[in-house]
């Protein structure tokens, strides 16, 4: 199989995997909470539980993260596929996107860290700290809190099936999480050789 070298004018292209879910970033700008749409977030830590994103310097749920340091990070469902458009194409500077979007609003330790109540998975996190990446900063966060709707849980564990995250990749939204098989039965069908 050939291989292509892929470009911009500034260097190599950084190519977008479909790792992570699209999130909703929340935050409380001056008073009034925003959220930012990301195509990623990602798992740095286990222990404490850490998440990282990336947010352009001009994101207005930015500001929000910086006035306070404390931010969330809501996992949205297929089915708020318009909304999570939406809070990716238009600033909260110019408008209310909690009043656009028909989001109910809830908190749940500090009243700094907006959570969206449609979302099936909420985080609440603690800034550990934020880095300059030139083009985006990366803001890594320490999670406080996780809320899960009960309705997409299975035995009392979450079911990323009804949870139904979703991907974004070279501006195409693709749907995720339908069940393949779990690595137990996979090991059993691998033969090393």
């Amino acid at each position: 199989m050939a291989k292509i070298s892929i470009e911009i004018s500034k260097g190599p292209a950084a190519v977008q995997l479909p790792v992570n879910p699209v999130a909703l970033i929340g935050s409380m700008v001056d008073g009034k909470p925003d959220f930012a749409t990301v195509a990623a977030i990602g798992s740095v830590a286990h222990n404490p539980p850490a998440l990282v994103t990336s947010l352009q310097p001009h994101r207005y749920s930015l500001k929000g993260i910086r006035q306070n340091m404390i931010f969330s990070v809501n996992i949205p469902s297929f089915d708020q596929m318009k909304e999570s458009d939406y809070c990716g194409t238009v600033s909260g500077a110019n408008t209310d996107k909690v009043k656009d979007c028909h989001f109910d609003i809830f908190y749940g330790k500090s009243d700094k860290a907006p959570l969206i109540t449609q979302c099936p998975v909420n985080h609440a996190l603690e800034v550990i700290e934020i880095l300059n990446l030139q083009s985006h900063f990366m803001v890594v966060g320490r999670i406080v809190e996780t809320f899960v709707s009960d309705d997409c849980m299975t035995n009392g564990k979450l079911d990323i099936d009804k949870v139904k995250p979703f991907l974004f990749v070279s501006r195409k939204y693709y749907s995720m999480g339908h069940y393949v098989a779990d690595n137990s039965t996979i090991w059993k069908e691998i033969k090393l050789k």
